[in-house]
């Protein structure tokens, strides 16, 4: 009988146990050299580790909501995804903190059906081509990159189906934006074939699995091991494989945006994604050849906290976004922090005007402000151009807030670059006004809009149209898990915001694009609804006039200019109570 037989499991248990303890103590403090708390504190230093490991992903679910103003407005925009109804019972569970603004009701309030249905904003009415968009919301800019791209087909489809435009973002205007285009043509599109056998094959999986996996098997047995295979889109019905051939000439390209397709608005950043050649600078071809699938152009100066150029960690770029992008696979994709057409603002408004004359429709600019200084030298520059009676000047201007403004920013530059949302339209709308420029200009707003109450605020504000970013990716499916640059040696665990194959190809597309059509669908129901009490009959009506200030101390101010002009120029006598308002 040997040693070990004299011991029951337990004992065995409790002495392997016992040494592996001992190993382990020895190796924390006498050998490992990496991390001094585990020289003083061997094994249970470690749960330090553990808590800090779990704190991120599930700081969401314990205590009050910190980075936006009430978690009520969290539950409220996945419930309005998911259509459910939107009512809060007894009380709010995090009433929204003062200072903040209010909303100025009725006397004798409308009825939901007197409120109009319209909410359209024309942009560049002076184009040859101007666009009408027929919501006054957008999804913001969330470049195919960033995003998966089953993340970015589930935002087209919803874009679609719930009839509002979609931001490029800075990668361009991928094959996944064509994935509601079935009306195509050979002459723009390069198709690919394959055999009835596979296609049976494809069929079968289907029946037994689910549609993702045969498309994913079907893929594998079309193109085996092309590293571009991902670049294109499987049409459904016909069963093949598409996506654009930018090397066809633009005689060959659709004269108009074809009808089963969103509406676009293609971002220009300062690595010209999209619109550039091999070497890195701008093709007029390649960039009117984006264009006839998209409405208008925006050119991104600024984006939130992130004032440096787009960065994209080596890791998400695939052969597919190499090829969307014209750089080299899994080598880190860091655009320069200037718009290489924009060493002066003059230089940037002739820019502006050769994208126009190219594209013969709308050009704005997006731009982050810190203070007066920010805007002013553009309402001059766009006075003096009309003065001359030179049009080459932004069709609109897009005002994002500092407010971390990207899934990736410096995070040194996050809340310290930047004004918020509310002073920044109030400001531009100001100075706009104030240079005798407004009605040429469109103001577009973006950075923590989430509800319908947002909505109203920064339209009454001065805003024109808005461009939601954080809202869309949670109707999307986002958990704000905050992996989303993938940096962290993690990834986006619902596979919206990463490219690991293994998470994005179970993320579920068509569920997701519904979801993103409910949001928006409910954020303009529920504005009808604010505006209904208000007793303003279309959103036009609305202005600064409307709105009312609470200060921390419950003090109400009706003069908003008063406010902002102590806030934001000629005194303090708000500034403690106001600068908290975010």
């Amino acid at each position: 009988m040997s040693f070990l037989e004299d011991f029951t499991f337990w004992e065995e248990f409790w002495i392997i146990f016992a040494i592996i303890m001992i190993a382990w103590y020895i190796h924390d403090k006498y050998v490992q050299r990496e991390h001094q708390l585990l020289v003083n504190y061997p094994i249970i230093g470690r749960l330090r580790y553990v808590f800090e490991e779990a704190r991120e992903p599930f700081r969401q679910y314990f205590g009050d909501e910190k980075f936006y103003e009430s978690k009520d407005k969290l539950d409220w925009v996945y419930k309005a995804a998911r259509d459910l109804p939107n009512y809060a019972s007894f009380s709010p569970s995090q009433p929204l903190p003062k200072p903040k603004f209010m909303i100025r009701h009725a006397n004798i309030v409308l009825n939901d059906n007197e409120v109009e249905d319209k909410f359209e904003v024309t942009f560049g009415e002076r184009r040859k081509k101007p666009y009408t968009a027929k919501s006054i919301i957008a999804r913001s800019a969330m470049s195919d990159g960033s995003i998966s791209p089953e993340g970015t087909r589930a935002f087209v489809q919803g874009s679609q189906i719930g009839g509002f435009p979609i931001n490029s973002g800075e990668g361009g205007v991928t094959s996944n934006f064509f994935v509601t285009h079935v009306n195509y043509d050979s002459a723009y599109m390069k198709i690919v074939d394959s055999t009835p056998l596979k296609k049976k094959i494809k069929h079968y999986v289907k029946f037994f699995f689910n549609g993702s996996t045969a498309a994913d098997v079907y893929r594998k047995l079309v193109f085996k091991n092309d590293p571009e295979a991902e670049t294109y889109i499987l049409d459904m019905k016909s069963k093949v494989f598409y996506r654009p051939n930018w090397d066809a000439p633009l005689e060959s390209f659709p004269k108009e945006v074809p009808s089963d397709m969103p509406d676009i608005i293609f971002q220009i950043s300062s690595g010209l994604y999209g619109a550039r050649d091999k070497e890195g600078n701008f093709d007029p071809d390649r960039y009117q050849k984006v264009m006839r699938f998209c409405q208008m152009t925006e050119i991104k100066m600024a984006q939130g906290a992130k004032q440096t150029g787009g960065k994209l960690a080596g890791h998400k770029v695939t052969p597919a976004i190499a090829y969307y992008r014209n750089v080299e696979a899994y080598k880190d994709v860091f655009s320069p922090n200037r718009f290489p057409y924009a060493n002066s603002i003059e230089e940037l408004f002739d820019f502006v005007g050769k994208l126009q004359k190219l594209s013969e429709k709308p050009v704005g600019i997006k731009i982050v402000i810190s203070d007066i200084e920010n805007i002013e030298p553009y309402a001059k520059e766009i006075k003096k151009r009309i003065d001359q009676g030179n049009d080459a000047y932004p069709d609109y201007i897009t005002i994002d807030a500092g407010s971390g403004g990207s899934a990736t920013a410096p995070i040194e530059m996050m809340e310290r670059v930047g004004l918020n949302v509310r002073d920044s339209v109030y400001l531009v709308n100001k100075v706009l006004i104030d240079y005798g420029v407004r009605d040429k200009v469109r103001l577009v707003a973006s950075g923590k809009i989430l509800t319908p109450d947002d909505i109203v605020i920064i339209m009454s504000l001065g805003a024109d149209f808005l461009q939601i970013a954080r809202g869309f990716m949670m109707s999307a499916g986002c958990i704000r898990a905050r992996y989303c640059s993938g940096t962290t040696g993690r990834d986006c665990p619902v596979g919206l915001a990463t490219q690991n194959k293994s998470k994005r190809r179970k993320y579920f597309v068509f569920r997701h694009a519904t979801y993103v059509a409910n949001y928006h669908k409910n954020l303009l129901k529920n504005v009808k609804g604010l505006l209904a009490i208000m007793g303003l009959k279309n959103i036009n009506q609305l202005n600064k006039h409307r709105l009312l200030f609470l200060d921390k101390d419950s003090r109400v101010h009706d003069n908003i200019d008063e406010v902002f002009k102590r806030k934001l120029d000629l005194g303090k006598d708000l500034e403690d109570e106001y600068h908290e308002l975010r």
